[in-house]
């Protein structure tokens, strides 16, 4: 039996208290990209009680994502976007999940996110992680931005951390890991990134701005 609205609400209060979880229910989140960070980033924000997710990835879940995102063998074929809000409407089933399965360019950025509070950056190749950025800091200099640098291989998970790059860019990583440089990709390291964004998202809708 799925609980009512008022019995998830009641215990996110029990957990958070009423006036903190009263600013996470007015989040309006968008998360770029669903794959290891983006996946993990939605889950979070879903089991914080976040009031609103927008879900925005082109892809389908393909056999290579299992090992750091968080879909499954049944998912496979599926658009990201339809296979994560099916996985957070069974968590969070009272949170807004808004989906748009696009490709996001410098031409489309500017409608996609106009209504969105927070933007979360989870894009995988550095060319998509860079226009995003510039594209928010252009078109929406006032709109807090969480970016993700440096999770690749084994190396310590001690090393990624939480910065304020400048104004409200806030990018967590180790900075300097990358899969290009032949490392791969670990479920547990990304996961930590990933854990880093979302708990930067939280802080910012608490009404904190330092990491």
């Amino acid at each position: 039996m799925i609980p009512t609205r008022e019995e998830m609400h009641r215990a996110l209060q029990e957990r958070h208290g009423a006036e903190l979880q009263a600013r996470f229910d007015a989040g309006r989140v968008a998360v770029c990209g669903l794959g290891g960070l983006g996946s993990n980033v939605a889950i979070a924000l879903a089991r914080a009680g976040v009031g609103r997710l927008h879900l925005i990835d082109f892809d389908r879940v393909d056999l290579t994502n299992l090992n750091r995102q968080q879909y499954t063998v049944e998912q496979l074929g599926q658009y990201k976007t339809q296979a994560l809000a099916e996985t957070l409407w069974k968590i969070a089933p009272y949170c807004e999940i808004l989906t748009d399965t696009v490709r996001v360019t410098e031409e489309n950025l500017p409608a996609l996110l106009e209504k969105d509070g927070i933007v979360c950056e989870a894009f995988d190749r550095p060319e998509a992680k860079a226009m995003l950025v510039s594209g928010v800091l252009e078109h929406f200099p006032d709109k807090p931005l969480v970016a993700a640098s440096g999770m690749a291989g084994l190396g310590s998970a001690n090393t990624i951390r939480t910065r304020r790059a400048f104004g409200r860019l806030y990018l967590c990583g180790d900075g300097a890991s990358d899969v290009s440089d032949g490392l791969g990709l670990m479920s547990a390291r990304v996961a930590v990134c990933a854990a880093h964004q979302a708990h930067m998202i939280l802080r910012l809708l608490a009404g904190e701005t330092e990491p």
